[in-house]
């Protein structure tokens, strides 16, 4: 447990939160809405820190990144937790674990211990992935000032909800960021929390800070899987950041609160591939494919 960095003390003990653009209002004794930022007396807590609830050492085109150190292996791991409740989560049981009040589960391990085990591994990244690394990020950031120090590069894998406060932090240790931009704000609204002026926001200063951008759509029936929802986000990407931003369609498979949800048709993903192609993307990548 830490003292959370982004937030101002309020009235009657009451603290804001300004880690994400939520920017939750936590009386004493409550949580935020990603179950592992809590107030006591006035002051508020990354209950998650230090706390490790998976770690592994994946693909890099794994989370995904195709056109950032291909070939590689990348040391990733996650705490419990998430700012969003995407009700296709296929890591629900660590991203919504500890809401409203359960305990943090995990391992202890330090951020020089992952630097350290990272280089062992021969890991030249490490991603922060799996949950929200947003809502870990006194740990990640910890992490990320170790390994910028050591030569390795630092990656996120986000839904991308973070606020400007956030962004002012890791910018100056991100090297590359995949975002999973949804599709529209009813999609945002209805389902997950949040809206997509946010993330298409936070993808342009990414991209403008010269962090390495990739995008992924999950593409899910009857949610995201219009016409009209893949010529918004191809021309955003064309228009906004670059005809070159990787475009990841991914596959949808039954998961968590949507198992009766059928599998993405893969005419549905090549339509989409097709549409960005129109708007002029050049690197799409259709994934969760045989």
């Amino acid at each position: 447990m830490r003292e959370a960095i982004l937030y101002e003390k309020k009235d009657n003990e009451a603290v804001w939160c300004h880690v994400c653009e939520h920017h939750c209002l936590i009386h004493e004794g409550k949580r935020g809405i990603c179950g592992v930022r809590e107030n006591r007396q006035g002051i508020l807590y990354a209950l998650n820190y230090g706390i490790t609830i998976a770690c592994a050492i994946d693909p890099i085109e794994k989370k995904p990144l195709y056109h950032y150190l291909p070939g590689t292996k990348t040391y990733s791991i996650a705490t419990v937790g998430c700012n969003m409740v995407c009700p296709w989560c296929q890591n629900y049981e660590i991203s919504q674990s500890p809401k409203p009040n359960h305990a943090i589960e995990g391992i202890e391990i330090s951020p020089l211990e992952h630097v350290n085990s990272a280089i062992l591994k021969q890991c030249p990244s490490i991603a922060y992935t799996y949950s929200e690394p947003t809502i870990f990020i006194e740990y990640a950031l910890d992490i990320m000032k170790i390994a910028h120090q050591k030569g390795l590069k630092n990656i996120w894998v986000s839904n991308g909800f973070m606020s400007n406060e956030s962004l002012d932090k890791i910018i100056p240790y991100l090297d590359a960021v995949n975002i999973d931009y949804k599709g529209s704000d009813d999609n945002y609204m209805k389902l997950c929390g949040g809206k997509a002026e946010i993330i298409e926001r936070n993808l342009i200063r990414l991209y403008q800070a010269g962090v390495h951008v990739e995008i992924t759509t999950l593409v899910i029936p009857d949610v995201n899987d219009s016409k009209e929802q893949f010529e918004v986000i191809a021309a955003f990407i064309a228009k906004h950041l670059s005809k070159e931003t990787p475009w990841h369609l991914s596959r949808f498979f039954p998961a968590w609160k949507m198992k009766s949800t059928k599998i993405t048709p893969i005419l549905t993903l090549e339509l989409a591939k097709s549409i960005g192609i129109k708007s002029g993307l050049t690197n799409i990548h259709i994934g969760n494919v045989w």
